[in-house]
């Protein structure tokens, strides 16, 4: 996040095209949870990104104020007032760096949210705490295949979200040709190494590390449906 933030440079444009492959389909849902159509939410969500490259909001941004993803969802907010004022002014769009993000299973994943009456607000912090998860397992799923341990990988991640539903440590030991005291040091491992990530990617959304653990919980209780 900060170097999305810093001067402009390659490296900038680079955090900030990271950034928006990362978070853009919380926005994107929160956009359609207020009703707007799919097209309309695409182009809005993509408008956004581009014009944090452009004004460099992020640089302007006091991190002090508030936890990242509250400031997304408020700079975006504000964006989408301002958006309403122009509305008619000029062709949405127009004269602005297109950014590449891929929206073409955003719908889909749109239709298969759960069906309820949480605000947009709900169902932004929802799917922003889903996108953080997601990320740490692309993270972890790079690390085991860097290390050429893939199929390690594929035996053990049903172990990171509890054991129901998990097959029991003597049959993934079968399949891996490993002891079962083995596999369940290599799901410790797992585990801990999946909280430090967690950990990890949570602090580069928040100022200090104090905070951590509170938006820790926050997140958690929006995966819950409780209140974010």
């Amino acid at each position: 996040m900060v170097a999305a933030g810093g001067r402009p440079s390659p490296e900038s444009r680079e955090a900030l095209a990271a950034l928006c492959r990362t978070y853009w389909y919380p926005l994107y849902a929160y956009l359609r949870s207020h009703g707007r159509r799919a097209h309309d939410a695409e182009d809005l969500t993509q408008e956004f990104f581009a014009t944090l490259l452009e004004k460099r909001y992020l640089q302007a941004a006091d991190r002090r104020r508030g936890r990242f993803r509250s400031f997304l969802l408020t700079a975006f907010k504000r964006f989408l007032a301002k958006d309403q004022e122009r509305a008619g002014a000029q062709k949405r769009g127009g004269g602005k760096t297109i950014l590449s993000i891929d929206f073409e299973t955003g719908e889909g994943r749109y239709e298969r949210e759960p069906s309820h009456d949480w605000t947009p607000e709900r169902v932004f912090d929802r799917r922003w705490a889903l996108t953080i998860l997601e990320h740490v397992l692309a993270r972890l799923a790079a690390e085991y295949a860097e290390k050429q341990k893939d199929r390690l990988w594929e035996q053990l991640q049903p172990y990171l979200t509890g054991t129901t539903g998990a097959p029991p440590y003597g049959a993934v030991a079968g399949v891996l040709g490993m002891t079962e005291g083995a596999v369940k040091v290599a799901v410790h491992r797992l585990r801990q190494r999946y909280r430090e990530l967690l950990r990890e990617e949570i602090a580069q959304t928040v100022d200090a590390p104090g905070e951590v653990d509170d938006e820790l919980t926050l997140l958690l209780a929006a995966l819950r449906g409780g209140k974010s």
